[in-house]
């Protein structure tokens, strides 16, 4: 199978500071990964590096994707090729509705504006999210209500690779279900699909199955193994230990 990512002895800088340092990492396409590690490791810097946010500087090393070396390339030209990243803490934007911007989104990929209303609805029932599509985006949402319309924004672009930083984070066990499926369902609807999904408790491993797991410090890939074991022996051990790895980086 053709390798969809490939990050090659990567360092990243955010101002003066070094924040990822010579970090590899590959994955095949229809691969789900999850990426732990404790605060401050540069997990997010990570993906937000993969998604071309300017504020973060590759100074060596590179990133293919499906082929093509985006290393350089704007984000916009990164979500062309499809990549998607749904932010931990998006902005409040008051004027535009959930509801607006999604159609919007798929509006932009082609589909006509009934097709957009029709799969808004859908998305919105599977996240139970209907309540909220008429409100001003993220404004007076709660964490779970966050997490869920981030969520199906970024599934409406239809991604290659889902990037999700910490989608388990203060949700609560019932909306912790229907992001779950969401994103399974999502990845289900077509083998080629991937993503990377960020998380400190490993809660989001219920519900969406993994083929490996990474462990991240200080800007380095320091132990890769089996999901489920890794999560096991991190939540019994702490970041500090890292057993049964099947290598490392």
């Amino acid at each position: 199978m053709k390798s969809l990512l490939q990050v090659e002895d990567l360092s990243v800088d955010v101002g003066d500071t070094r924040i990822i340092r010579g970090l590899n990492l590959s994955m095949d396409r229809g691969e789900t990964i999850l990426l732990l590690g404790p605060n401050g490791s540069g997990k997010s810097t990570f993906l937000h590096t993969l998604i071309g946010d300017p504020r973060y500087r590759v100074s060596s090393g590179r990133i293919l994707f499906d082929g093509v070396d985006i290393s350089s390339l704007p984000m916009v030209d990164r979500v062309k090729l499809g990549l998607s990243l749904s932010f931990q803490f998006p902005p409040k934007i008051r004027g535009v509705t959930l509801r607006f911007l999604a159609e919007k989104i798929l509006e932009k990929k082609g589909l006509t504006r009934g097709e957009a209303a029709r799969l808004v609805e859908k998305y919105s029932r599977i996240l139970k999210l209907d309540y909220l599509l008429d409100k001003d985006l993220y404004v007076g949402y709660s964490g779970g209500e966050i997490k869920r319309s981030e969520l199906m924004i970024t599934l409406l672009q239809a991604p290659k690779l889902l990037m999700l930083d910490e989608p388990d984070s203060g949700v609560d066990v019932e909306n912790l279900a229907l992001v779950g499926a969401a994103i399974s369902g999502y990845l289900s609807e077509d083998s080629g699909r991937s993503a990377i999904i960020i998380t400190h408790t490993g809660y989001i491993a219920r519900y969406v199955k993994a083929v490996k797991a990474y462990v991240m410090v200080n800007g380095r890939i320091v132990c890769r193994g089996d999901p489920d074991t890794l999560v096991s022996n991190i939540v019994e051990h702490g970041f500090e230990r890292c057993f049964e790895c099947e290598g490392m980086g």
